[in-house]
């Protein structure tokens, strides 16, 4: 069991007989009034966010979750399709709204991990750090800076992202999917 001061970010637990996921959590405590932890937490079935607080004595239940290897197929429509690794005829989708910002680094074919809750995947994880190849990026201009450029580049999974200047197209480059931002170039083309 959880107590509501146990809500950290990345804490996953059952509110609503659903699993949620902690985005983000703080202590409040006003004069003469219990405490409160007000919290920004993400549905992980349907991918909603929303703000609640939780009062001291609100208990709750760990998220049981398991974890299975998944195959990203293809995206049409807002429809994000996957299969089991071995056996893409059993197919599911995810909305849009589901996997969130994650959607932006998949590429067709790729593994990645599924979550399970009920004997059910509701969603999936992408590793912290993934490489895919710069498909368009405009020429670098030097000019008269005190620090180093960036310049915008389209990566092959369709992705908008900051590169610095040097980046080309073919490029093959490093990108943190927890905030978008560029981490180094791994291969030059």
């Amino acid at each position: 069991m959880l107590a509501h001061t146990d809500l950290k970010p990345g804490t996953q637990f059952i509110y609503e007989g659903q699993p949620w996921e902690v985005l983000d959590a703080n202590a409040m405590k006003m004069a003469q009034r219990r405490p409160v932890i007000r919290t920004k937490i993400r549905n992980l079935v349907d991918g909603r966010v929303q703000e609640q607080s939780f009062q001291q004595g609100d208990v709750f239940d760990e998220a049981d979750l398991g974890k299975k290897e998944i195959k990203f197929l293809y995206q049409t429509k807002g429809q994000y399709f996957f299969s089991e690794p071995n056996d893409p005829s059993k197919r599911f989708s995810f909305t849009e709204t589901q996997i969130g910002t994650q959607a932006k680094y998949l590429r067709p074919n790729e593994i990645v991990v599924g979550v399970v809750f009920d004997e059910k995947i509701i969603t999936f994880k992408l590793p912290i750090k993934v490489q895919l190849k710069v498909k368009e990026s405009a020429a670098g201009v030097k000019g008269d800076r005190a620090q180093a450029g960036t310049k915008s580049a389209i990566l092959e999974s369709g992705a908008e992202v900051q590169v610095p200047l040097f980046i080309e197209e073919g490029d093959v480059i490093e990108i943190n999917t927890e905030d978008g931002k560029y981490v180094k170039r791994v291969e030059k083309e």
